[in-house]
Parts: C-alpha cells; sequence; structure tokens
C-alpha cells in the first residue's frame, strides 16, 4: 500500500471513480460522513441504489441535512464511523469520501472493524482520502494542516489489511478537479464550515487570500486536487 504515488494519478471526478469499481444500483450503502450531502444527491441520482444511509458526526449540518425532502431513497442519521448503529452484515458498500481521517486518532481502528462489522461478507469498502501534496493543498494547510491525520489514517488502513479485517481489492491515485468562482467562494465552503473551528487571525486571513488569488484566471481559480481510494473487500 502507497500513501502517495507521483506517477499513478490520472485526472477524474471520484463519481467517476465509484463508477468504474462500486456495484451501487438497487444496493444498500453506508455512507459515513456525507457533509452537506451534494455527493450523496449525486450518487442517488446517477446509481439508484435501493437505500444510502448517510451519517454525519456535524449536529448542525446534519439538522440542515433533514430538511432535505426530494431524496427518497436517502435516510440520514446522526453518528459517527467508529459507533455505527447498524445491524451486522446489513450493507453491500461503505463509502468514507474524505472522512477516514477526520475520526478522533485514537478510534480510526474503531471504525474500521465497525465498517466490517455492519458489512455483509464480500462486501466492498471504498475508502477515499486526499493526499498530502499540490497547490490546493498548499492553501489549506495554512489554516487546517492534515498532514499528521491523514498518516494517520493511511495508517489505520494499512494495519485493518495486515490483520485480515479488510483484503486489499486495488489502489486508485487520482487527480479531482476542483474550481472556485473567486475567494467568497472558497471561503464560504473552506473556512466557513461548522464542523471545524478554524483559529484565523485578520493576518492569517490575508495570507490565505494572497495564497488563493495568485490561482484566479477570468474564470476563477482551478485546482486538481489528488487523491487516493482504497478499495477493500470483507472477506468472505
Amino acid at each position: 500500500m502507497r500513501l502517495h504515488d507521483p506517477d499513478a494519478y490520472r485526472d477524474a471526478e471520484e463519481l467517476e471513480i465509484m463508477a468504474e469499481v462500486l456495484p451501487l444500483r438497487d444496493r444498500r450503502v453506508l455512507e459515513l460522513g456525507c457533509g452537506r450531502a451534494w455527493m450523496t444527491r449525486r450518487m442517488s441520482e446517477l446509481f439508484q441504489p435501493r437505500e444510502i444511509i448517510a451519517t454525519e458526526v456535524d449536529r448542525i449540518q446534519h439538522e440542515k441535512n433533514l430538511q432535505l425532502d426530494d431524496l427518497p431513497n436517502v435516510r440520514f442519521v446522526y453518528g459517527g464511523a467508529e459507533a455505527i448503529d447498524l445491524e451486522d452484515a446489513s450493507v453491500d458498500v461503505v463509502l468514507m469520501l474524505k472522512s477516514l481521517h477526520h475520526v478522533p486518532r485514537e478510534r480510526m481502528d474503531d471504525a474500521l472493524r465497525e465498517i466490517a462489522r455492519v458489512l455483509r461478507p464480500g462486501g466492498l469498502a471504498y475508502i477515499s482520502e486526499p493526499v498530502y501534496h499540490g497547490p490546493f493543498n498548499d492553501i489549506m494547510r495554512l489554516f487546517h494542516d492534515e498532514k499528521e491525520v491523514r498518516e494517520l489514517a493511511f495508517a489505520a488502513l494499512q494495519r485493518a489489511v495486515a490483520d485480515g479485517t479488510f483484503e486489499l481489492v486495488d489502489e486508485i491515485f487520482f487527480n479531482a478537479p476542483g474550481q472556485f468562482r473567486d475567494f467568497d467562494e472558497f471561503d464560504r465552503r473552506m473556512l466557513q464550515v461548522t464542523h471545524t473551528e478554524h483559529r484565523i487571525d485578520p493576518e492569517l486571513y490575508q495570507r490565505i487570500r494572497a495564497a488563493f488569488e495568485r490561482h484566479m484566471t477570468d474564470d476563477g481559480a482551478h485546482f486538481l486536487k489528488p487523491s487516493r481510494v482504497d478499495l477493500l473487500r470483507k472477506p468472505a
């Protein structure tokens, strides 16, 4: 297993990767850490799973998600990956989209054991994590440096494969496009979040703005955000 392989990346959307490697149609899917549920919505529309159980630990965002009334096959649940309120062997696919490194560091192994518990034998876990590399990461680490927690998440995945909790099916590296109309949009989406309290004084705020605006063009700021997917299978 590799944390980063500079020669292995291809440009792709996350949903493209998922379409290639996951059987989602008519399946029961658990998404751990759904955030604003925009990916939940896209998965529901594109892949037509039987049910998506979408969990979130940010109470404020979870309450907003509960107001969505146009996703009939989605059930929003408050809670974290380290204690999943589902029966054993009850889901076909588990997704963690950039959320494993947000699990408390002392509970990452618990989270992966919980994922294995709720998966049916032969079920798949799709664990997507951002790679600590590239211009977008250089901006983010000015106020939210995730190097250590991402490394801890990767180490937890390595342990889960080494001890037989999961079988490694594939490891995929890709650059996902990201675009912001202007700094105000970046501020709203990246700085003004409810799941993390960023301590940003006026001097740091101006440094972040300056770093971002170096990437501005006539049609916004464009980034390629490197990611790694570990596709895991629960042993049958």
